[in-house]
């Protein structure tokens, strides 16, 4: 067979299909494959045996065939694609930092239950399907531990052909899980489920039958700590997914803050970011959730920071030109769909660095185009792969005036 006679993948494309030479698409496949006329895939020396038994069924990871260098040049295309997309070079492109396996501190489950059997799982890719979890390889082992369990809890409060969702999340007391779709209907389901949480020491046990979150164990106070500052936590709050890509990105934006002048944090959640780069310093932080600025509000009181947590919607009331222009430095960690409204205020300032912090590339680099318009060089962008084996790539750009 020659090479007339196959197709060669030479990149994988941002939904995790191999493309070919010739332009065309394959599913999984890795660089250096093969394409066969039949159809057949010649496995070249990028593709590699999934560790997951699951793979590819489940829908929680998409790229576990291709070896870890094919994976980080992934996540590195994902950023620069975006950018030459609007014609954007970064200054510097530097290397991508990639989460280990098992690293998963955060996730979103769902539970079905079939007369006596309950299946948690993700789902399968394009389906409704729940693939029942018989081991998981990017989940931390402490959640994972925590499914089989959760299966026999499940028959207690879980009604027959109903579906749940189960969240859960690593914090500084253990895990915190929340049950969404459940029934504790009479004292045998409310006693199991209280010794669930008794016997498998949770942070916290919160369920929503429908009509809104209720706490039933909560044995102290559940937070999460940023810059050794303990922050309340409402369950199942926005966390980054693993903590070294929490490190990598908390790295990225503070070496890139200047050593002196009040800084601010747009967008700030719980304060990743705020508590991080303040220290002694002025730190404005800005969020629409009120239960997360009250939070961070409360937890920078406590320690003693220098820091006003404000309540305010960015996308309807951005911060203005004179307002930005008193910060020596800006971070801004907008949702997917990044931030235009805040991003064209911050063009028409006078901030010397802005630290932006997506989880879309995509969106980035169209706010980047506003940031270059308005007189920004982007000096570099860090990828970075904390939902090991998908798609799904987050970053750091810094831009100076």
């Amino acid at each position: 067979m020659t090479d007339t006679d196959t197709d060669i993948i030479v990149r994988i494309a941002a939904k995790g299909d191999g493309v070919s030479a010739q332009g065309r698409h394959f599913p999984l496949t890795a660089p250096g494959d093969r394409i066969a006329a039949d159809g057949a895939i010649l496995r070249g020396p990028h593709h590699v045996d999934a560790p997951c038994r699951h793979f590819p069924t489940c829908g929680g990871c998409e790229l576990q065939h291709v070896d870890d260098a094919s994976y980080a040049d992934f996540v590195a295309a994902r950023v620069t694609g975006a950018l030459a997309g609007q014609g954007i070079v970064p200054d510097r492109s530097l290397p991508p930092h990639i989460s280990p396996p098992r690293s998963r501190r955060r996730a979103s489950l769902r539970a079905s239950r079939q007369g006596r059997k309950v299946v948690i799982g993700f789902a399968e890719a394009g389906s409704h399907a729940l693939v029942d979890l018989s081991m998981c390889e990017v989940l931390d082992l402490r959640l994972f531990a925590l499914l089989a369990p959760l299966r026999t809890l499940c028959t207690a409060i879980l009604p027959d052909r109903r579906a749940a969702h189960i969240r859960m999340s690593l914090t500084d007391q253990g895990i915190d899980l929340l049950l969404e779709g459940v029934s504790v209907d009479g004292l045998a389901a409310d006693e199991a489920m209280l010794g669930f949480a008794q016997d498998h020491r949770l942070a916290r046990l919160t369920i929503d039958e429908g009509d809104g979150p209720q706490t039933r164990w909560e044995p102290e106070p559940v937070t999460v700590s940023f810059d050794g500052v303990p922050v309340a936590f409402p369950p199942f709050s926005f966390l980054q997914a693993t903590p070294d890509g929490e490190a990598a990105l908390v790295n990225e934006v503070s070496r890139a803050m200047p050593h002196q002048g009040a800084v601010a944090d747009l967008f700030c959640g719980l304060g990743t970011f705020a508590l991080a780069i303040g220290g002694q310093r002025p730190v404005y932080a800005a969020e629409a959730a009120r239960d997360l600025v009250l939070s961070l509000k409360s937890a920078a009181n406590r320690a003693q920071r220098r820091m006003v947590a404000d309540h305010r919607d960015l996308f309807r009331r951005p911060l203005t030109p004179d307002e930005l222009n008193r910060f020596a430095g800006i971070v801004i960690d907008p949702p997917r769909a990044g931030a235009k409204e805040q991003v064209m205020q911050l063009a028409a300032s006078t901030v010397p660095v802005i630290a932006y912090v997506s989880c879309n590339p995509a969106s980035f680099a169209r706010d980047a185009v506003h940031l270059i318009g308005g007189g920004y060089r982007l000096e570099s962008v860090r990828p970075v792969g904390q939902f090991r084996w998908s798609t799904h790539v987050e970053m750091t750009g810094i831009f100076r005036r």
